[in-house]
């Protein structure tokens, strides 16, 4: 699968999201802030999930249309990559 520009660019701002967070740690910085901006990562890196796998389902359900190939298997591996994500 390519991974296009913009996905790119969102693992990054998660990057400098979790630096960030190690700079509020080194700062000695209030726990439920330090809290607070990890969720904020993970919520981020929830939502990269969910892009790279509809995109990459959506690529796949087509690719197979086109064959004349069933498709549910596909959608059953995305839902589980979703679920094992977690």
């Amino acid at each position: 699968m390519e991974y296009n520009q913009q996905i790119k660019n969102r693992l990054r701002r998660i990057e400098g999201q979790l630096k960030g967070v190690l700079t509020m740690m080194e700062q000695e910085k209030d726990c439920r802030d330090v809290v607070t901006q990890l969720a904020a990562s993970r919520n981020a890196i929830d939502r990269a999930l969910g892009v790279i796998v509809s995109t990459n389902l959506e690529h796949c359900v087509r690719e197979s249309l086109t064959k004349g190939e069933d498709t549910e298997n596909l959608v059953k591996e995305a839902v589980e990559l979703l679920v094992k994500s977690r």
